[in-house]
């Protein structure tokens, strides 16, 4: 029987409707909220899987382009694999849950996100969280939520609950939180430079608000829930446990204290051995069990030395942040590149400088004003950064969250396109992790954005805080390594500037983050981030003054829309002869502008005469280079713009009188005329004539001095030629009729005898 569940969630309502879809499935729930509606589904595997050592948990989430309205792009027109945003929201989705989950459970559970209506104004994201939330509640599965989820916003000053998509662009603070009675479990924020005080405000609005979701979806499991399932209690071996704890304690606890990576993880590997020699033959059976009671030892060992002891594995101070070295320019040819290295933990980051237009990352998602990407940031995590031998496939979807968490921590200190028309490419190659490189990657990434030229506000940097939680106690980590992530209670990334928090990402076991502990973090965080930056700074401290030279000179201008056409051309032909002729690249935007793209400056200069000239309005009195382009008996039309014609009659062409202008010009002539005037249908004439008369005028004749050369040459080749027989007083005619016959006096109509060929030498001397 379909039943439907409502809470007030911010300024709107929150919709579960339950037994109406996809009834097979364990859990089903649809979340709506406005018009943006999610079909959630939770299964289970019957049986366990065997061998495994980790929870097969998959979430999955599904965009159908028909939820917003839309057909997919390309050739096939079905949706593909997952787009970016899908992968980040299934990552969250399951950020937000998998801690919740009993630590024994080995049943294959699939959840998935099906989006099926989308508004346009309420995100589906959060929808989906609470819908997983509510389906796992439904669906019987070993479980110990529910959670919740909301986003906050920061608009004009004053915290949001769930802004809509149109607030979000001009909030200065986006952030996601799930959590639960507990407390929260995940945090994914972009902000700018929003200060520690306000995030922390945030935080307590959002797990307020939590509470009231968490607080429905327990009435909604308790009328429409399954009953929860049975599960087998894991084998228990008390004496193996008690022989590991009392033989193998003291070697574990030293050998966690061993600074580098590498040996530490080889001494454990060698406690582990151990226990499986000695215990094995009594125990055949039993040896994931030994493996995992010794990782229970190796946690146990690390946290009370921290709690108990006030030590690190490393021997570091719970705030100290480990060695830094950095370094810019270490790729000759690349536009900008930076090696940040922090303890075992480096990052070589480059950037990339494109095209506005040809080189930005087009999005296809459901947004339907979704905008090409001018900025992009890809992080790599090759094997060997972690000394593994496996197989090198696509970026996973860790690879794809640690790159776009980074991004979002750079994006916004990035130059507004107007000031900085460039696409930008950023890639993180890992190589070598031991723990946080994503942070490292944050780092390097501001680095490499200076070494490169790009004029970012101000530098960011990155650092990864650590929590451990023992009943009361409670101790806060400074830039964790892998061990103290592993096995600590949370991981919480802060990148910022100076100024603020522009990204943060937490992720948490302990639950019960109070006020007071996240203000602590918050504020140990920013003191580590002022360090780091402080080191960065010794690299770099601001961007350089010009980009590289193998990068392309970009340069834009801005024409009237109804000149586009004219820079294009029919069929594309003018943009594609300004490339011929220049070499550079162009691309012209819907909104008039056009940008530029160059190897050299003289390339650029040499383009953007062409699109002015395109673009621009002939005025009378102007002095032009023109090109002959046809000959009529009247005259010559002298191209003096690409694709603007004007008419030097023959009467204009020179001081000295010309009969017949083929004896002067020739189609491809260059000619130095002034446009004389343009009539009140728009006709442009021209004066050859009046141009020779201003030749005394020292700034023209200084211009022009190359061109006036020609024209010399050109009025002593009139003066030299033998006088018209057209008018009596220069002479009589004389001669052979020419063929075709002579014009009866008077009659203006064009000669239509043959000509000469436009070809050939058309200024020989006379």
């Amino acid at each position: 029987m379909p039943e439907r569940f409502i809470i007030e969630v911010g300024e709107s309502s929150l919709i579960f409707e339950t037994g109406k879809l996809a009834k097979q499935a364990n859990g089903s729930v649809q979340v709506t909220m406005g018009e943006t509606s999610i079909l959630v589904t939770a299964c289970i595997a019957d049986k366990a899987r065997e061998g495994l050592d980790f929870l097969p948990l998959l979430v999955d989430y599904e965009e159908r382009f028909y939820s917003a309205g839309k057909i997919p792009g390309g050739f096939i027109k079905r949706e593909g694999r997952p787009s970016e945003t899908a992968t980040l929201t299934a990552r969250i989705i399951d950020r937000s849950i998998r801690s919740l989950f009993p630590g024994h459970l080995r049943n294959d559970i699939h959840v998935v996100a099906t989006t099926l209506s989308v508004d346009q104004s309420n995100p589906p994201n959060i929808l989906a969280i609470n819908g997983a939330s509510a389906a796992l509640m439904l669906s019987g599965i070993p479980w110990a939520g529910p959670v919740g989820a909301v986003r906050i916003g920061l608009v004009d000053g004053e915290l949001v609950v769930n802004p809509t998509e149109e607030m979000i662009k001009e909030s200065s603070l986006d952030l996601v939180v799930s959590g639960h009675a507990g407390g929260i479990t995940m945090v994914e924020a972009g902000a700018r430079q929003v200060p520690e005080q306000v995030m922390v405000d945030a935080l307590e609005l959002a797990q307020r608000e939590i509470l009231g979701i968490t607080e429905k979806i327990k009435e909604m499991a308790k009328t429409s829930g399954k009953p929860v399932m049975e599960l087998p209690e894991p084998p228990s071996y008390p004496e193996i446990d008690s022989w590991i704890s009392s033989e193998l304690y003291d070697e574990i606890h030293a050998a966690v204290q061993i600074h580098d990576k590498k040996p530490r993880g080889e001494a454990i590997e060698a406690s582990t051995g151990k226990a499986i020699e000695a215990l094995l033959e009594k125990y055949p059976d039993a040896e994931p069990y030994i493996r995992s009671e010794v990782e229970d030892i190796v946690k146990k060992a690390m946290r009370a030395l921290i709690v108990e002891e006030g030590k690190r594995a490393d021997g570091r101070a719970m705030d100290e942040v480990r060695p830094i070295s950095c370094e810019v320019g270490v790729l000759p040819r690349v536009h900008g590149s930076a090696l940040f290295t922090r303890g075992e933990t480096q990052a070589l980051v480059t950037t990339t400088l494109g095209m506005v237009g040809e080189d930005d990352q087009l999005v296809d998602g459901l947004k339907h004003d979704e905008p090409s990407k001018r900025f992009m940031l890809h992080y790599n995590f090759p094997p060997f950064s972690v000394g593994e031998v496996r197989p090198m496939r696509g970026p996973g979807r860790r690879e794809i969250g640690h790159g776009a968490l980074a991004e979002r921590a750079v994006r916004v200190l990035l130059p507004a396109e107007q000031d900085f028309p460039y696409a930008v490419r950023v890639v993180s190659d890992i190589l070598e992790s031991n723990g946080s490189s994503s942070m490292a990657s944050v780092c390097g990434a501001s680095l490499a954005l200076m070494d490169a030229g790009v004029p970012v506000s101000r530098p960011v940097a990155g650092v990864a805080m650590g929590l451990i939680k023992e009943g009361e106690k409670v101790v806060v980590l400074t830039d964790i390594q892998g061990l103290e992530d592993h096995y600590g209670d949370m991981d919480f990334k802060v990148t910022g500037t100076r100024e603020g928090i522009t990204a943060l990402q937490m992720d948490n076991k302990a639950g019960g983050i109070t006020r007071t502990i996240l203000e602590s973090a918050l504020d140990q965080a920013r003191r580590g981030r002022l360090f780091i930056l402080d080191k960065m700074e010794s690299a770099i401290t601001e961007p350089r003054i010009e980009v590289s030279s193998y990068a392309p000179r970009i340069y834009t201008v801005n024409v009237p829309l109804d000149k586009i056409r004219d820079i294009i051309g029919p069929g594309g032909k003018t943009i594609r002869n300004i490339v011929a002729q220049t070499g550079v690249k162009v691309d012209v935007e819907d909104d008039g502008r056009v940008f530029v793209a160059s190897p050299t400056t003289e390339a650029a200069e040499k383009a953007l005469a062409m699109i002015n000239d395109l673009i621009r309005e002939v005025a009378a009195g102007e002095i032009f280079s023109g090109k002959v382009t046809r000959l009529m008996a009247f005259g010559a039309f002298i191209e003096v713009l690409p694709g603007k014609e004007g008419l030097l009659h023959v009467s204009e062409i020179s001081t000295t009188h010309v009969g017949k202008v083929d004896d002067v010009l020739s189609p491809g002539d260059s000619v130095l005329v002034i446009v004389k005037e343009i009539d009140d249908m728009g006709r442009i004439n021209l004066s050859r004539r009046r141009v020779l008369e201003k030749k005394t005028d020292p700034e023209i004749a200084g211009k022009f001095a190359d061109a006036f050369l020609l024209e010399d040459e050109r009025e002593a080749r009139i003066k030299a030629l033998p006088p018209s027989p057209e008018r009596g007083d220069r002479g009589s005619r004389g001669g052979a009729p020419r063929p075709g016959g002579d014009r009866p006096s008077g009659d203006r109509r064009p000669y239509n005898g043959p000509r000469r060929s436009g070809s050939g030498d058309r200024n020989r001397d006379r």
